[in-house]
């Protein structure tokens, strides 16, 4: 996910470069870049001193021709190795030990030009090693200070055979000793939490790295909109949701009035109290309906926005309900399914007998409500098979006219009411009985609120502006429908009729999805009709 190497990786990595046998990071390598400007300044220092000899005593008071020989080969070493790494890189504990190593030589002979360990030289060697350490991996430490303790007592030793040193000299070097190793010790025990310290820091890295990775992309593929906001309401981050749910494409730095003026008026007056805020707003060209909540970010003065589309809320609300009716309607329809038949059953008794009027009553009864359990029964079981579709090209004339004479044998007077306009070559792709059933329950709607006169139920076919569909309208000039029905007219029992189970639209428009076309009301100012936009061809 991440270009970023692993954490464990890392530490692993880092571990072995405690223990001296792997390449240091390049933190390492700085970090000796300041060591050799500390060594290229000292260097300068002595060479500086051996010209003017009288202002640095008792610095070459002793020996000036090998003081000034050694700071001229020290100064030249302090040149050469940064200039040789600028091209080419040894290994570094190599590099490392080879530098103390001509410290501790250049500055143990210059403390035999100078008089031993009376001209403070030795100090210089606790810098060197307390550099080393702190520099390096920790793991060579004490051998660097072996090396600067035998340095000073073989310079403390060769003063004594040639007879310039005094017997406090020697405590004093055995003091300075001691010093090397403690030095050297606590160099070493500091290097180790130093790298202790990087192995945490660059592990919380790579961790805040991936998680900011894993954030991006998680509000990148949200399916609401997300804005950060800062106080002057300007956005810092957005995800592409966002742009597409306010129906604009913010340019780089956006302000919050590039995705809505609305939204950012709202936003000014939210900063007031800074508490969290659900609000419901409009986008300017659909009127999309969307959920805009304002929430502080932490303790900081931005501000996240999210933005839910109200139509993918609904719907989820919509599909939860339709899957509780689902497990409602399936053991309903099983259930009613047998007392349906006794029921029936006890009808056709009845109308045997009928020596009374009262058998004539209980009959009808009994006769309208067996008619409605089973067109209940019906349209629950089409619920569930909605989705078996077996489409195929239906001539529509074919399929409308096959319509016309089944209902017009309940009802002869339905050949006059409707009327069919458009190509009579049009084809549908289609399920053959989704289609009948759609057609027929658009159909029935529009002869119960039609005024019953000739043509006043009219199927318009047309070719769509899209290629390869065709447009049925099927219309009347009925009240049509009202403002408050139209956003219920579709939820599964809505109906307006009492005698009504309220499933016909919702099922005519799931076989409609189902066939891969749709179904829409359209609304007009007289009469009222539906739109079936299908695959065909006219």
């Amino acid at each position: 996910m991440s270009t970023v190497r692993s954490s464990s990786n890392l530490k692993t990595d880092l571990m072995r470069i405690l223990r001296g046998d792997y390449s240091p990071p390049e933190s390492f390598w700085r970090s000796l870049n300041y060591f050799h400007f500390y060594r290229l300044v000292v260097a300068s220092l002595f060479v500086l001193a051996t010209i003017y000899p009288a202002w640095a005593t008792p610095f070459a008071s002793e020996n000036l021709r090998l003081a000034a020989w050694v700071s001229q080969c020290y100064l030249a070493t302090a040149v050469v190795i940064p200039l040789l790494l600028l091209g080419w890189r040894p290994p570094f504990n190599l590099l490392l030990t080879s530098e103390v190593f001509i410290d501790i030589a250049a500055l143990t002979l210059l403390m035999s030009a100078s008089g031993g360990n009376r001209s403070g030289l030795d100090y210089l060697l606790l810098v060197v090693l307390a550099a080393a350490g702190l520099v390096g991996q920790g793991r060579l430490t004490l051998f660097y200070a072996s090396l600067a303790t035998l340095a000073v007592l073989l310079e403390q030793v060769n003063r004594a055979l040639e007879g310039g040193s005094e017997p406090g000299d020697f405590t004093h070097t055995g003091i300075i000793s001691i010093g090397f190793f403690a030095m050297a010790a606590t160099a070493r025990l500091l290097a180790r939490r130093v790298i202790a310290n990087e192995i945490l820091a660059r592990q919380r890295g790579i961790e805040l790295a991936n998680q900011l990775e894993i954030n991006q992309r998680v509000i990148r593929d949200m399916l609401d909109g997300v804005l950060v906001v800062d106080a002057e309401g300007k956005v810092s981050q957005h995800n592409p949701r966002a742009s597409s749910l306010w129906e604009c494409i913010p340019p780089p730095n956006p302000h919050l009035s590039d995705f809505s003026p609305d939204l950012a008026s709202h936003y000014l007056g939210w900063r007031a109290s800074m508490e969290e805020v659900i609000e419901t707003m409009n986008t300017r060209r659909s009127g999309r309906a969307l959920r805009v909540r304002f929430l502080p970010a932490g303790e900081t003065a931005n501000a996240l926005i999210y933005i839910e589309d109200m139509e993918r809320v609904q719907a989820q609300a919509q599909q939860i309900k339709l899957v509780a009716l689902g497990r409602f309607t399936a053991s309903m329809a099983h259930e009613i399914r047998n007392p349906l038949a006794a029921i029936s059953h006890a009808a056709e008794l009845l109308s045997e007998k009928q020596e009374h009027e009262i058998h004539d009553r209980l009959t009808r009864i009994i006769g309208e409500n067996t008619k409605r359990l089973n067109r209940l029964v019906t349209d629950v079981m089409e619920l569930g098979r909605r989705d078996r579709t077996h489409p195929e090209w239906l001539g529509l004339q074919e399929v409308i006219g096959a319509m016309i004479d089944d209902l017009s044998v309940i009802n002869p007077v339905v050949r006059t009411t409707i009327e069919v306009d458009g190509s009579s070559t049009a084809k549908l792709w289609f399920d053959r009985g989704h289609f009948h059933r759609v057609l027929t329950n658009l159909v029935e709607n529009a002869l119960r609120y039609c005024s019953g006169k000739r043509g006043s139920v009219r199927i318009n076919v047309v070719g769509s502006v899209s290629v390869g569909t065709i447009d049925i309208c099927i219309l009347d000039d009925g009240p049509g429908v009202s403002a408050e029905v139209r956003q219920h007219l579709f939820e599964p029992f809505f109906t307006t009729r009492t005698a009504g189970t309220g499933l016909g639209l919702y099922i005519a428009r799931e076989l409609c999805i189902a066939n891969g076309g749709s179904l829409d009301l359209i609304v007009q100012e007289e009469g009222g009709g539906f739109s079936i936009k299908v695959k065909g061809e006219t």
